[in-house]
This record gives C-alpha cells, structure tokens and sequence, in this order.
C-alpha cells in the first residue's frame, strides 16, 4: 500500500521561465559574448554539482564577502567553460550582476497543485526530494507548495546528491514509512529513477517533452495527474 509520493523540483513540479539557460545566454549576449542555450543545457547541472559539493564542506551564505563573490565567480566560469567559452573572473562577475537583473522566475507547472491537492485529499504523505544546495522554503512558500508538503530534503541537508541512498532514506526517515509504501516522482532516468529504486522505493518518471522514450522499465508519464493511477 503506498502511504506517501515524493517529487523532485526543478522540471518536475517547476521550471525556470525564461529557462536558465536563455538567461544566461541573454546576458552573455548583452556583454557581446555567445553562448548557445543548448550547450548551457548540458553545462549549468555540471555546474550545479560543483556549488553543491561546496556548500556542503563550507556553507557559502557563511563565507566572508570576498571568499562568496569568489564562489559564485567560479560557478559561472564553470558554467561557461562547460559550454566551450572561456572568460576572466572579472567577466563572469558582470555576467552574474546581468542574470540577477534580467532575473530567475521559478514557475509551476499548471499540473502540480492540482495533482498535490488530489494526493493530500487522500491522505497520501507528500514530501520533495531535491539536488540544491540552498534551503528550499522560501522557494516552495512563494510557489504556493508549503501547505501540500509534509516535509523537503535537500542534498545539502542530507550532505549526498541523487541518486546517492541516503538523500531518499532522510525523506523516509521523514515520512516515516517504508521504502516499498512510498513512489518517488523525478524527471531524470539516472538521478531519479535508480537512485529511489536503489532503497526500495518505487518510481515513475515525468517525461514531459518525450526525451526518454527508450525507457520501458518503469512507468513514464507526460503530465502529474497520472502519478494517481500508480497510487
């Protein structure tokens, strides 16, 4: 019997809109610099993992001025190296102080609290299950997700990003059940799928834009209403 769904984040429940990546190559352009969206794709999660990994030894909203300018200076020059353009610290510092002016909106997708409200109705435990490095409840306040979740774990809370066990046995350990009554919903085969089904926990994958459809050892879905066929 399944008595609690986990979702992960970012292209699960929501999205950047402008993508990330249009935001960056937006204000690359701006400063007469190129940068394909597509190859930023690939190089921001690279990215991502690096300023994870960080955080976790040293938490960077601690650090003194310098050494967090210096942090976020790398991220991008990891994130550009990543999608083949090489610039100065200086560079990435104006492309930074660009981004935080053009803006990241996070969005929902318009089939998120409907499912999230028919999931709670059935007295389902609903938690989030995601691979940031930032505290994730002013994140879900503004989205409107707070009074649907139960409980959020973050890879810098359980100090592992997916697919690594322990990142799903704290969201267990939360929802208080077992591996085999909970379903883990995530869009990414190798992050999502095995890493939930490397405790136990089953999985369904939100393909949304049809990328995955080698995939046929698990359930693959296009939208979040059909998680409730696998409850």
């Amino acid at each position: 019997m399944i008595k609690a769904v986990c979702f992960d984040l970012h292209a699960t429940l929501a999205h950047y809109q402008p993508s990330r990546e249009e935001v960056y190559a937006t204000a690359c352009h701006e400063l007469g610099l190129e940068v394909s969206p597509e190859a930023l794709r690939e190089s921001l999660p690279q990215a991502d993992a690096w300023w994870r990994e960080e955080n976790s030894r040293s938490p960077i909203s601690k650090k003194p001025p310098k050494e967090k300018t210096a942090a976020y200076s790398e991220y991008v020059l990891r994130a550009l190296r990543g999608a083949g353009l090489e610039v100065s610290h200086d560079v990435a510092l104006q492309i930074l102080t660009k981004i935080f002016q053009n803006g990241l909106k996070f969005e929902l997708y318009d089939d998120a609290l409907p499912t999230l409200k028919l999931l709670k109705e059935r007295n389902l435990i609903l938690g989030l299950i995601s691979n940031v490095g930032i505290d994730t409840d002013s994140i879900c306040k503004d989205l409107g997700l707070q009074p649907y979740l139960d409980f959020q774990v973050t890879s810098f809370e359980a100090g592992h990003d997916k697919p690594h066990p322990e990142i799903f046995l704290t969201a267990l350990e939360k929802a208080q059940v077992k591996a085999e009554e909970a379903i883990y919903v995530g869009d990414q085969y190798d992050l999502d799928v095995v890493g939930a089904r490397g405790v136990g926990m089953k999985a369904v994958l939100i393909d949304r834009n049809d990328s995955f459809t080698n995939v046929t050892d698990c359930p693959r879905i296009h939208s979040l209403t059909e998680v409730v066929e696998y409850i």
